[in-house]
């Protein structure tokens, strides 16, 4: 029984599936920290520049607790640049995705199915058929 518990863990993690997802998830991990790194050091500084708002800024409510809002609109400007890189990199998958099956369709639309050819040649044979029987009487 644990064998085969161990088998089917060892198929079901070796698949292209969860490798895949796993090498995602490793690469989106990077992304991220070059997203905060982008916002830390770039974005939130030119919004400081350009509005004179103090992104990393906090509001003091007693004793030892703040609001952090400056740290609050970081993970929200984050948020927004992987998720927009994220569509970015979905649309150009699609876009070659589509490129692929625009190929194959036209390929396909040159051939007619195999069902098909052969419905034609019974048809030409019976109508040729026919006429030889018209042509005997």
């Amino acid at each position: 029984m644990f064998k085969k518990f161990i088998s089917e863990f060892k198929e079901f993690a070796l698949k292209g599936n969860v490798m895949d997802m796993a090498v995602g998830v490793i690469i989106g991990a990077a992304f991220g920290d070059i997203v905060t790194a982008f916002t830390d050091d770039f974005i939130n500084p030119l919004i400081g520049c350009i509005g004179g708002a103090e992104v990393g800024g906090r509001i003091h409510l007693m004793g030892n607790q703040y609001i952090d809002y400056g740290h609050f609109i970081s993970t929200i400007i984050n948020f927004i640049i992987m998720a927009f890189c994220i569509f970015l990199m979905i649309k150009a998958v699609n876009k070659l995705m589509t490129i692929g099956k625009k190929k194959e369709e036209e390929e396909a639309a040159a051939e007619p199915p195999k069902e098909e050819v052969l419905l034609t040649e019974i048809r030409d044979f019976l109508k040729a058929q026919a006429e030889a029987n018209e042509k005997k009487e």
